[in-house]
């Protein structure tokens, strides 16, 4: 989960996307897609990935910590694995053609699509310790 969370993070620095915007009549303008909207520096985003890419850097965070409640922790888990499916649909719809003219995907949108991937392997870690709790408390 702690390199989930960094990923998650490293996503406010780094674009998902990039490319070129039309802005007036028939001008182009290059910008970058990220989680943090900053329209100052040729960048574009959306408050709607903003709210997304927080809940999942939050909840990842608190997660973490709530290492006693292996059950609690376990559908914490799931519920932020579907976030972070939402959190990469959210990019793609962001990308598409209304909002950018053409463009390509950054190399550093591997980091939104890690993810989920650490997710399902934290999930799956929770799951073996609690059948190695569970065995534990069947030998006493």
């Amino acid at each position: 989960m702690f390199l989930a969370v960094i990923c998650a993070a490293l996503t406010f620095k780094f674009s998902f996307y990039s490319g070129n915007v039309v802005v007036g009549t028939n001008g182009h303008e290059f910008r970058k897609l990220r989680a943090l909207p900053t329209f100052i520096n040729g960048s574009s985003g959306s408050i709607l990935i903003l709210i997304v890419a927080i809940l999942l850097v939050g909840g990842i965070l608190v997660n973490i910590f709530n290492y006693k409640a292996r059950k609690k922790q376990l559908w914490i888990n799931i519920g932020l694995f579907v976030l972070s499916l939402l959190y990469i649909f959210l990019y793609w719809q962001a990308s598409r053609p209304p909002s950018f003219v053409e463009g390509n995907y950054d190399l550093t949108a591997l980091l939104s699509l890690a993810i989920p991937v650490f997710l399902v392997m934290a999930t799956r870690g929770i799951m073996k310790d609690q059948k190695l709790v569970k065995s534990a408390d069947r030998l006493r």
